[in-house]
C-alpha cells in the first residue's frame, strides 16, 4: 500500500511538519508521495529531495530569519511610515528561492522533475485566477500541470504570501500563494498514485474581536483558509490537525516548540492513523 502525505501552509507553523513526519517514520510509517502547499511546500520538497527530518529542521532554522526578513508585525503596526513596502508586497520572496536553490543543488538537483518521490507543489496564478500545480508525475497533464520549473521557483510561487511577500513574476505567470486555492493539498496527492492520503493541518484558534492590523489579518487568513479546505479534509483518509495554541505565521522565534508539537501531537495519533491506513 503506498501513502500519500499532505503538507499545509502555515508559514513558520510548517516546522510541525517536520516533527510530524518524524513521528510517523520512527513508527513504520512510510511516505510514498508528498504534497505541500506554501511552508508546506518547503518541507514536501526537502523530503522529496532525500533529506532526513533532521536535516530538514536544521536548514528550516539555519534559512528561517534570511526567508522572513521583516517582520510583518512591525511593518503592519507602522505602515505609515512607508519603510520597505515593495509594490505588491512588504518585502521580495527572492530569499526563499535562493534558500531552496542552495538545498537543491547539494543533492544535484536541479527542476521539480529531477526530484525522484512523487510531489506535487500548488501555487495560484493572479493572472488567470487559476490554481497551477509543478509536479514530477507524468500521469498528471494538462495546462495546470507544469513539469520543468527549477526547484526554487517553484517554492518561491506556492510561498508568496499576500501582503508579505510581493507576487512572483514567471513567464506568462504572476504567482501567489498557494494556500489561496488550495492550503491543504489532499487531492493532489491522491493524484500522485497513492492508496491513502494523510494530510496535515493546523488548527485555528477561536476567534475573537482584534485590535491590530496584523492579528485582524491573521484571523481572517485562518478563517478563509479553514472554509476553504472542507473537501481537502473529506479526501484525506486521516487528517492531522496540530494545535499551535497562538504561533501566527511569522513568528520565528516559534519553530522548535512547532516541531515539538508536531512531533508529540502525532505521536498522540499514531493507533487512529494506523488503523485508518487499514
Amino acid at each position: 500500500m503506498k501513502i500519500g502525505l499532505a503538507l499545509a501552509g502555515g508559514g513558520i507553523r510548517g516546522a510541525a511538519h517536520i516533527g510530524a513526519i518524524k513521528a510517523l517514520e520512527e513508527n513504520g510509517i512510510k511516505i510514498d508521495a508528498i504534497a505541500g502547499t506554501s511552508a508546506g511546500s518547503m518541507v514536501a520538497v526537502l523530503f522529496g529531495m532525500g533529506y532526513t527530518t533532521d536535516e530538514i529542521y536544521k536548514l528550516c532554522n539555519y534559512f528561517a530569519k534570511s526567508i522572513v526578513a521583516i517582520s510583518p508585525r512591525d511593518i503592519w503596526g507602522g505602515i505609515r511610515e512607508k519603510k520597505g513596502v515593495t509594490l505588491g508586497g512588504i518585502t521580495s520572496s527572492r530569499n526563499i528561492e535562493l534558500a531552496m536553490e542552495e538545498t537543491a543543488k547539494l543533492k544535484r538537483i536541479k527542476t521539480i522533475k529531477d526530484i525522484t518521490m512523487p510531489i506535487a507543489i500548488p501555487t495560484t496564478d493572479l493572472i488567470s485566477g487559476k490554481e497551477i500545480i509543478f509536479t514530477n508525475s507524468e500521469e498528471l497533464k494538462g495546462k495546470e500541470y507544469i513539469h520543468d520549473i527549477e526547484i526554487g521557483k517553484a517554492v518561491r510561487a506556492s510561498s508568496s504570501f499576500p501582503g508579505m511577500y510581493a507576487p512572483f513574476e514567471y513567464e506568462k505567470y504572476q504567482f501567489a500563494d498557494g494556500g489561496i486555492l488550495d492550503n491543504l493539498p489532499s487531492m493532489q496527492a491522491r493524484k500522485l498514485g497513492v492508496d491513502k492520503v494523510i494530510s496535515i493541518k493546523f488548527k485555528i484558534k477561536t476567534p475573537r474581536k482584534q485590535k491590530t492590523i496584523y492579528n485582524i489579518a491573521m484571523q481572517t487568513l485562518d478563517l478563509m483558509t479553514e472554509n476553504l479546505i472542507k473537501e481537502s479534509i473529506e479526501n484525506s483518509d486521516y487528517v492531522i490537525e496540530i494545535d499551535l495554541k497562538d504561533v501566527k505565521p511569522f513568528n520565528v522565534g516559534k519553530s522548535d516548540f512547532c516541531y515539538q508539537e508536531g512531533y508529540i501531537q502525532t505521536l498522540d495519533n499514531i493507533i487512529k492513523i494506523k488503523k485508518a491506513l487499514k
